[in-house]
């Protein structure tokens, strides 16, 4: 396998590990307890063994897991605007809610691509 077609399913197994394999009660309780959090990382990086050494897929399922459990977008939004308030995300109280809960969500998914991409193209190297 080429890395370029890595980094493609890479990609898509983020998008199916993330999205298609997550249930309500790991979405609804990643962030407030370890047990759903540990079982969506296991069933999201479960995919990345198609293309990553053990070692690679131990960091993107150890990363996944801190990043839903402890919702580190949201410390990266406080981060970047110097607002460490516990409304919004972080984003001024003028941002429409539905506004900050998707850029969390994208802040969120770039957060993990980039892992995941790295990893990839080291385990690559």
């Amino acid at each position: 396998m080429t890395l370029e077609l890595a980094l493609v399913f890479g990609f898509l197994f983020h998008l199916i590990g993330d999205y298609l394999f997550q249930n309500n009660w790991m979405a609804q309780n990643k962030t407030k307890k370890h047990l759903p959090a540990l079982i969506h990382a296991l069933i999201y990086s479960l995919l990345f063994l198609l293309v990553l050494d053990f070692e690679w897929w131990l960091v993107v399922f150890i990363t996944h897991f801190f990043i839903d459990r402890y919702r580190l977008a949201v410390y990266w939004i406080r981060l970047v605007n110097n607002s460490w308030n516990e409304s919004n995300f972080g984003y001024g109280d003028n941002m429409p809610n539905w506004m900050s809960v998707w850029l969390m969500i994208i802040i969120d998914n770039t957060i993990h691509l980039t892992i995941n991409s790295i990893c990839i193209y080291l385990c690559f190297a």
